[in-house]
């Protein structure tokens, strides 16, 4: 009998290829009889068979060389070692790396680059390395293809990129470090050039400054090129500070040289050189003449000025030598102008030279001694006669009293004196001044003139005319004031049986003033100053009475 239709049950499948079976994106599939297509259905496109993913590379076997090959090539920074075992994307990430610290690290810096970043970067570059060696132990067959020795000597030939771009910042930091220490050298320079404009005392302070940062580069960086300049910068250092001495202003000039030669306490004598020593020279000429340039014109201090300056730093030197002739050229000139016109005004300068050669270091005061104090003396005569002359008589009175007390052995002490009395008697009766008192007494009769006490205390009286002097009479033990100027006339030295103290003067004829004025150490009256004129053939009497606190004189 024919077969007929197969027995309904499960429908039959080939068994499976041999291998794992392939899995692709879920789809509708339609079943149908055997021999049959399947049936698609409706409104559904007909579904194609997809083809199965890419099997991946299998790893290869352990390879120690293509490790250490992969690994040298990553140090470079550049991973390279990566491209090796082709994780092009780990590569990318390399050379971002190393792009980031190139950002960082220039222009190159006098400080170099942050620590943080070589840290980082440093961690970074080993951790590249470690993971390349590990991922090229064991790379895919399809890896770049070379030979493992060549690809070890590369890494090591590529060690030469970090190691020379190491080098090379190296060199360009030591070049931004010159740099900066130029740039320092330069702002000092102009710091020394701005004040050379300005006085001394005011610009001390950016000397100083500028003194200390040529320091700093001679001491801190001796091998730079900064430190190299810094002698010819100090040379114009020198130059700017001294300008006062080379234009010729030498007091103003000794203060800067002081500084100067104060300078190789701050600065080695080796970055000095010849400047260490050079500020001696200027320095003595210029105490010269600042201090012969003084003398006389002002006060010395204490230590003789200039010159005891002079003396004391620079003994042995040629201009020490000048200062006693320059002390007896400078007496000398002033004792010329005694004779002038203003013998005043160079008996000044002659104290004051005498002041400076008394404090100038021994033995100059004692060489010097006699002839200072010779002119001094002249010129304290000189010029009281002189303010005499121009009627300056309480200065004349000053000046002459102070000489006789001051020189008594002077053969000069009594007409001083005698001058004396005649401005003290002007200093209230002005036309005593009109002359200079006669030096000797004239020939011819004498008159006598009584001059009676009628007051509690001592008078003396000074007198000027033909002949000067001055007489002392005692105090009156029973006289009282009056009251009234006109009560002293009409009663004084008029008392009936009384005694009056009394002193008699014998004057040639002439016109006297007089100047009768209390002589007791308590005494509370001023004076009076009266004058007459005395004729021949008569004799005259004066009487000396106090009205209140006025002394009176009834000529």
């Amino acid at each position: 009998m024919p077969p007929g239709p197969p027995a309904a049950g499960p429908p039959a499948f080939d068994p499976p290829a041999a291998g794992p079976p392939a899995f692709g994106p879920a789809q509708e599939v339609a079943f149908g009889p055997p021999g049959r297509p399947p049936v698609q259905p409706p409104g559904r496109p007909p579904v194609q068979p997809s083809d199965p993913p890419p099997a991946r590379s299998p790893a290869g076997p352990a390879d120690p060389a293509r490790a250490v090959a992969a690994g040298l090539l990553n140090l470079s920074g550049l991973g390279l070692g990566y491209v090796l075992v082709r994780r092009r994307l780990l590569a990318l990430l390399c050379v971002a790396a190393t792009a980031a610290l190139l950002t960082l690290a220039l222009p190159a810096d006098p400080d170099g680059v942050p620590g943080w970043a070589l840290i980082g970067y440093g961690v970074l570059l080993l951790a590249a390395v470690a993971d390349g060696a590990r991922i090229g132990l064991r790379a895919p067959a399809t890896s770049v293809q070379i030979k493992p020795v060549v690809a070890i000597v590369l890494g090591l030939a590529l060690l030469a990129v970090p190691a020379g771009g190491a080098v090379a910042y190296g060199g360009l930091r030591d070049d931004a470090v010159e740099q900066r220490l130029l740039d320092r050298l330069d702002s000092a320079d102009a710091l020394v050039k701005k004040a050379s404009g300005r006085d001394f005392a005011e610009a001390r302070a950016d000397y100083r400054t500028a003194l200390g940062r040529y320091r700093d580069l001679a001491e801190d960086h001796p091998d730079s090129r900064a430190a190299h300049r810094v002698h010819d910068s100090l040379d114009a250092y020198y130059k700017a500070v001294s300008a006062p001495y080379a234009d010729g202003e030498h007091c103003a000039a000794v203060a800067p040289l002081e500084h100067l030669r104060s300078v190789p306490g701050t600065i080695d004598r080796t970055v000095l050189g010849s400047l260490a020593s050079w500020p001696d020279k200027p320095l003595a000429a210029s105490l010269l003449k600042c201090g012969t340039g003084k003398l006389g014109a002002a006060e010395s201090d204490g230590e003789g000025g200039e010159l005891g300056q002079l003396l004391r730093m620079f003994p042995e030197s040629a201009q020490a030598d000048q200062v006693e002739p320059a002390v007896r050229a400078a007496v000398e000139r002033r004792a010329g102008e005694l004779k002038g016109a203003d013998p005043c005004t160079a008996t000044r300068a002659l104290r004051r030279i005498g002041d400076t050669a008394k404090r100038l270091p021994a033995p100059v005061p004692a060489h010097l001694r006699g002839g200072v104090a010779t002119a001094v003396e002249d010129g304290a005569y000189a010029c009281g006669i002189d303010q005499f002359k121009d009627k300056k008589f309480s200065a004349a009175h000053a000046s002459l009293t102070d000489f006789a007390g001051t020189y008594k052995n002077d053969e000069r002490r009594a007409r001083a004196q005698q001058v004396a009395i005649a401005a003290e008697i002007a200093k209230l009766r002005p036309t005593a001044g009109d002359r200079l008192p006669p030096k000797g007494a004239p020939g011819g009769s004498r008159m006598d003139m009584v001059i009676s006490n009628d007051g509690p205390d001592p008078v003396e009286v000074l007198y000027t005319g033909p002949v000067t002097g001055r007489i002392t009479i005692a105090a009156c033990g029973s006289c009282k004031t009056y009251p009234t100027e006109t009560a002293g006339r009409g009663k004084a030295c008029k008392a009936s049986g009384k005694s009056y103290p009394k002193r008699t003067l014998r004057l040639p004829a002439g016109t006297y003033h007089f100047l009768h004025k209390p002589g007791g150490r308590d005494a509370t009256a001023s004076g009076r100053a009266a004058g007459g004129r005395i004729q021949s053939g008569y004799s005259y009497t004066q009487c000396s009475y106090v009205v209140r606190s006025e002394l009176g004189a009834d000529l």
